[in-house]
């Protein structure tokens, strides 16, 4: 094939590319602004999306996959908007979820029980990725016609690493819904223009304006949607995240008529840890300030400084704009748009408080983790880093509404191991929270030496029934190490539609179940690894720069990148594949080795190195290794194919985390690729004993 034609394949690789990674980003947001425990799981719409691409990829050409894009996304959205106005919580009602519907009326329709709503999200999700799998297919194939199957790879690449920089820019940017949909429908049909263009616009228009209609957020983040709630009877005003109730901003001044129980009640709460100080604090820090009230109490108590620190810019300005003490216009107060976390361990400030706000996150860190945005920042080495900011003579203060027994059992032993002294807790019903607990030099007078035992005593019990959250187990809200029976379940259902759907569209999958040698294992195990080596780069990448949208721009971007210069290179000069084995398996043995706290709080120049350590070197040599054997594949969209599903099993695969770590994730990372290379050896093998061991002459 000349080469002008490949470029222009090339170039319709790149828009397909771009509206998967678009739509892809803007369904895991989306989603779960309209169903809120989706919100939770957003690692589902990003397993699903593999799915879909996977049988869109192995399915065989049909004019009904071509037409169906613009009426399944309509479909999804269409779904969407209508759970939207329902309540989902689970069979035994949670008061947690319930809290997911503050903005819904007692009314509103239930569905007891996730599983269903979760399980059909999924499959219309996937359903919605099928026509672009099949579309992207039929490029990639004819590439490998032309004998350039890497030139195919490597223009999906870049349309990926578009796709994703476009909806991270307009989402920086406070672009509302209608605005992400109408940029993903241009991009469809210049996908379906020759196609299904009348499908495809019709589907479009509705979508956009069903989109509109379901907009009812004051503004975007990020993060978050949204919408402050102004009670004419109370001086509080609730925030909502994502239509959920996320915190209020009150009044704070001690003696200040309010006239509200509530308020009155959660005000004198915020105060007790002052009361209980030796000397009234002069520099307080507070991580996670959201709309200003610890800061409020600060000021009121006569800190002279106080430094605010917030992931989320919107909040830290609605708290700016609504908060009634206006405690962000003092100009004793700094503002800091930053990761709790990173903060913590990148500053070489003292404080005389440090307050950790009621840090409860309602969205995950990255689609590509299970992990929760607040999980670095309730773990030991996180509360150990705050004890090393304190002044001579400061104190900790952590606020928290305790939901389950256990979680404040391990508050109690993770403050216990990171200060050598049990912390006074304050357990009482204070409305938007229920604990405090303090502990450091400024607590001291409160009978130290029993705390300090008690503190011992703590630990040796705790050790035995609770576990300390940890950055290589950072999962707080998990009671003990396992998958629950709701993730199990989860899982199996999503096991199963992969399985049926691939029964019915692949004729190979179904001859796969008679005989194993039809499935590309190697490009399966390629992306089950692949994911989990992606999944653990993102977390530490996260842990060593922040948790922040910024962070997780740049990390996307970034794998993209290195991505994209190793297929390059594989496809200008590759190095020989066991070169480029040894390579991954000893960045992985460094990955595993060398643990990421020991480069927390350190300078550019060793982040930057830990980050190639982390991420660089082992995706770089994962996608060399991909890239060769990708070459060597004849159907070059049945390999794609196989390759995503891979990713999808990665994607369950990434739950084991909650059992094993993160740390053990690169171990698992790394046995899938042996495995991969085993099969590779093997057919090597075999391939020389069919040349130089003829059949035997009859005789």
């Amino acid at each position: 094939m000349a080469k002008s034609p490949l470029r222009t394949v090339g170039i319709q690789i790149a828009i397909i590319s771009f509206v998967v990674l678009f739509q892809e980003l803007l369904l895991i947001r989306w989603l779960g602004l309209q169903i809120r425990a989706l919100a939770y799981f957003p690692n589902l719409i990003l397993i699903a999306s593999f799915l879909g691409l996977g049988i869109g990829c192995i399915a065989p050409s049909h004019r009904v996959i071509r037409h169906l894009w613009g009426p399944s996304l309509l479909g999804l959205v269409g779904v969407a908007a209508l759970l939207s106005r329902t309540v989902i919580t689970q069979e035994s009602a949670s008061e947690h979820l319930w809290l997911l519907y503050y903005d819904l009326p007692p009314s509103a329709p239930v569905i007891h029980g996730l599983r269903l709503p979760m399980l059909t999200m999924f499959a219309l999700t996937a359903l919605v990725f099928v026509p672009l799998g099949r579309v992207l297919a039929e490029r990639l194939q004819a590439f490998r016609a032309g004998g350039r199957t890497l030139g195919g790879y490597l223009w999906d690449i870049g349309g990926s690493a578009l796709g994703a920089a476009a909806f991270v820019a307009i989402s920086f940017l406070g672009a509302r819904p209608p605005v992400w949909f109408v940029i993903l429908a241009v991009a469809g049909l210049v996908v379906y223009w020759r196609q299904s263009r009348t499908l495809a616009a019709a589907g479009s228009v509705a979508i956009v304006l069903l989109s509109a209609v379901h907009d009812r957020a004051d503004v975007y983040s990020p993060y978050y949607a949204l919408t402050t709630d102004r009670r004419p009877d109370s001086p509080a005003v609730a925030v909502l995240a994502n239509g959920s109730l996320h915190q209020y901003a009150m009044p704070m001044r001690r003696g200040a008529p309010t006239g509200s129980s509530f308020v009155d009640l959660a005000r004198d709460g915020y105060h007790v840890p002052y009361r209980m100080m030796g000397p009234a604090p002069k520099r307080v820090l507070v991580v996670g300030a959201g709309t200003g009230n610890d800061v409020a109490v600060a000021l009121d108590e006569g800190a002279e400084h106080v430094d605010a620190v917030e992931i989320d810019s919107q909040i830290l300005a609605l708290g700016a704009r609504a908060h009634p003490d206006r405690p962000y216009a003092s100009p004793r107060v700094r503002r800091i748009v930053a990761d709790a976390r990173s903060y913590l361990q990148g500053t070489e400030e003292t404080y005389d408080l440090i307050v950790f706000g009621t840090l409860d996150s309602m969205t995950r860190l990255s689609a590509l983790s299970s992990i929760r945005l607040d999980n670095f920042v309730y773990t030991v080495e996180s509360l150990q880093a705050a004890r090393r900011r304190l002044a001579p003579g400061g104190g900790l203060a952590l606020y928290f509404m305790v939901g389950q027994p256990y979680l404040l059992e391990r508050l109690g032993a993770m403050v216990s191991e990171s200060f050598g002294e049990a912390p006074i807790a304050v357990v009482e019903g204070r409305n938007v929270f229920n604990t405090i607990l303090m502990a450091g030099p400024a607590f001291a007078h409160h009978d130290l030496a029993r705390r300090q035992a008690m503190a011992r005593k703590t630990q040796e019990e705790a050790g035995r029934r609770i576990e300390s959250s940890r950055d290589d187990w950072p999962f707080f809200y998990l009671e003990q190490r396992g998958i629950s029976g709701f993730y199990l379940s989860l899982m199996a259902g999503i096991a199963l539609l992969a399985a049926a759907s691939l029964f019915a569209v692949s004729g190979a999958f179904r001859a796969s179940a008679r005989s194993w040698t039809t499935v590309d294992w190697e490009m399966l195990l390629f992306g089950m690894a692949f994911l989990l080596l992606e999944t653990r780069a993102v977390t530490a990448l996260n842990l060593l720069w922040g948790a922040t949208w910024f962070t997780n721009a740049v990390v996307l971007e970034s794998i993209f990148v290195v991505i994209f210069l190793g297929t390059l290179l594989c496809a200008r000069a590759a190095l020989p594949f066991g070169v480029s084995f040894v390579g991954l398996v000893v960045s992985l043995v460094a990955l595993y080795a060398i643990p990421l706290g020991a480069w927390l709080g350190t300078g550019l120049g060793a982040k930057g190195l830990a980050s190639l350590v982390a991420a660089g070197l082992p995706i770089f040599f994962a996608s060399m290794c991909f890239a060769q054997r990708f070459a060597t594949r004849e159907d070059a969209a049945a390999a794609f194919g196989w390759n995503l599903l891979g990713a999808v099993l990665g994607g369950l695969a990434e739950f084991l985390s909650m059992v094993i770590g993160l740390r053990y994730l690169v171990g698992v990372a790394a046995l899938l690729y042996l495995a991969a290379a085993w099969i590779e050896v093997r057919r090597r093998s075999t391939a020389v004993v069919g040349v130089e061991a003829p059949s035997p002459s009859p005789s």
